[in-house]
């Protein structure tokens, strides 16, 4: 009984403690069928009066449709994605497999850039692609990621490549495989789960980014989802919220669902990872 009764009352502390943390999400949502006078004069939850005029009005309110930004959003995360996954796979082969010169320094700098705030290298970083005439295009946003720029995702990676046997990196080289043929062959099948955790988490981290996008884009037809809900907020003049929250819970959708679609391999990814680490 007493089992029973410290069980059921950690679920009730977890649940109440869970409806806090999704209340911002439930305001915003109930918000957007607010009328704008009654978002931040109401205290409830449910609307007084249903007003379903703020998602078509934020989906064509702005200079540019908010379905481009969709688009922009969709193929920056998805270049990405596609990025980190080959690069970072590719460094964290090289680090746990191959023996070169200065191996161990160079894997010790890459994890000493994890300490370094990104804010550190943004002026240089941004001259250099200045100089490359790639502003106001989404070249800094993806091409650094084709060159394993994520330290984090090489060390995770990593963590789980060294958990694997190298007896089948030798029966590899006994059937005539070479490192590149053992990388794709053999190593990157068996990463599965930890590739399937950095695809979601860079997916995740890409699309809510802020920084990136207001440092390097300035078109507006470039803009990325978190740039165009910027654009409903008028410092000078009167703030249209109920489109940008209509536009929040649109842009909420797609992480939502991609979070949801490979939870088992996010789950999966970091306890075979912790384990084998």
């Amino acid at each position: 009984m007493r089992t029973s009764a410290r069980g059921l009352t950690t679920h009730v502390l977890l649940c109440l403690a869970s409806l806090v943390m999704l209340y911002p999400l439930l305001w915003m949502f109930a918000s957007s069928f607010k009328p704008n006078t009654d978002i931040f004069t109401s205290t409830g939850l449910w609307p007084r009066h249903f007003d379903f005029s703020a998602y078509p009005r934020g989906w064509s309110g702005l200079q540019v449709k908010f379905g481009q930004f969709f688009l922009n959003s969709a193929i920056i995360s998805v270049l990405s994605v596609i990025g980190n996954v080959l690069s970072c796979s590719l460094a964290a082969f090289a680090v746990t497999r191959l023996r070169f010169p200065g191996r161990n320094i160079w894997f010790a700098l890459m994890l000493g850039t994890m300490m370094i705030p990104y804010q550190v290298t943004l002026i240089p970083q941004y001259i250099l692609f200045l100089n490359l005439d790639w502003v106001n295009t989404i070249l800094p946003l993806v091409v650094p990621k084709f060159l394993a720029a994520d330290a984090f995702f090489i060390f995770l990676l990593s963590q789980f490549i060294r958990g694997l046997p190298r007896e089948l990196d030798e029966a590899a080289v006994m059937d005539g495989c070479g490192p590149w043929r053992i990388y794709w062959s053999v190593i990157l099948p068996l990463c599965l789960p930890a590739l399937g955790t950095a695809a979601i988490f860079t997916f995740i981290w890409t699309w809510d980014d802020f920084f990136g996008p207001l440092v390097y884009l300035t078109d507006v037809q470039q803009f990325t989802v978190q740039l165009g809900l910027r654009g409903f907020l008028d410092s000078s003049g009167q703030s249209d919220w109920g489109a940008m929250f209509a536009m929040a819970v649109l842009a909420l959708l797609p992480v939502l669902a991609f979070f949801l679609f490979f939870q088992r391999t996010l789950i999966n990814g970091i306890a075979t990872t912790g384990l084998k680490g």
